[in-house]
């Protein structure tokens, strides 16, 4: 049994690596300041079923108080650091870089530095297909030039990134990099488009879509983004960067349509312009997923926007109808 440390543990994808954690028979320590970047309660009914198990405490606290930090891994002498607490979102960093440069970057800086100064530990970062910006050729690889991030918020997963980079190379700490793609799945956040849209469509309400409906992206279901996360914890491995995606692109007009037919709603759209710091595709090279974490993805996109709206249809004064899909 491990003792595991997971920031950002109220979140969606937080809780969910919490629960995967808890069911593979460890103990979990979550750390989260319910930032109200979203409505906390919501958080706080990620973290119901966790609550329940003895296994499981929860530490409320802010990454960038380095003290809380460092007295939550003397307390706790965790095996292996899961570091998912970040502000999220690219829109909303273009209005406030400096509170996303404070959070994701000198946040990340003290979760390094206390796990370096509590080692052996391993790290696992959640990180961000934003990264790869603008220019680079489909699919993204992992050696791909990622110096020109196109907003803030993916300019501090970059940094981030370089901070493990240099925590390995003068510390011999272990990190692993997970690029993530446009994740989806129960507990999305409520400000994703796919989220967003249900909802919008289930009361019959305009969807605003940015742009001509072209931009594409890799959506990839929470279980197997969980499944990469566990395979990734049970390796040997010094300093890693892995893409973490589905490797098939869907066009943004192509997933309304899906949405439809899952839904049996037609959507009203509103075209609104395309959006600064947005990247326009995103497709990932998933061959050294394959290759060191012996992992595939399982879920297509049918399969998980039916278990989403499964899900949705469950929430408190939810108008998704039960069994939509």
């Amino acid at each position: 049994m491990a003792t595991v440390l997971i920031t950002g543990s109220a979140g969606f994808m937080g809780s969910h690596l919490a629960e995967a954690m808890l069911a593979a028979g460890h103990r979990v320590v979550g750390l989260d300041n319910f930032d109200p970047y979203y409505d906390p309660q919501i958080k706080r009914r990620n973290l119901a079923r966790l609550l329940e198990s003895e296994a499981f405490a929860l530490i409320e606290g802010d990454i960038r108080d380095a003290e809380v930090v460092n007295h939550l891994f003397a307390d706790t002498g965790p095996d292996w650091v899961l570091h998912w607490a970040a502000k999220a979102g690219v829109r909303p960093s273009l209005q406030m870089p400096a509170e996303y440069a404070a959070v994701n970057v000198e946040g990340t800086t003290n979760i390094l530095e206390a796990a370096r100064s509590h080692m052996p530990v391993k790290v696992v970062f959640a990180s961000s297909s934003s990264v790869y910006g603008a220019e680079n050729p489909l699919p993204f690889r992992e050696d791909a030039d990622v110096s020109r991030p196109i907003s803030p918020y993916a300019a501090t997963k970059v940094a981030s990134e370089a901070l493990c980079h240099s925590f390995h190379h003068l510390y011999d700490l272990p990190v692993m990099c997970l690029r993530l793609f446009t994740v989806y799945g129960p507990r999305q956040r409520p400000d994703l488009a796919i989220n967003k849209f249900v909802r919008l469509m289930s009361k019959r309400q305009p969807i605003p879509l940015y742009g001509d409906g072209s931009t594409t992206r890799d959506y990839t279901y929470i279980d197997d983004v969980i499944a990469a996360v566990m395979k990734a914890v049970e390796l040997d491995f010094g300093f890693e960067i892995v893409n973490i995606g589905s490797n098939r692109p869907v066009r943004l007009s192509d997933l309304v349509t899906a949405l439809e037919q899952v839904m049996g709603v037609k959507a009203a759209i509103e075209y609104l312009p395309q959006q600064a710091g947005d990247v326009p595709h995103t497709l990932a090279d998933i061959s050294r997923a394959r290759q060191l974490l012996d992992w595939e993805p399982q879920v297509s996109l049918q399969q998980g926007l039916s278990s989403f709206l499964d899900w949705m249809a469950k929430q408190p004064n939810s108008s998704v109808a039960e069994g939509a899909s």
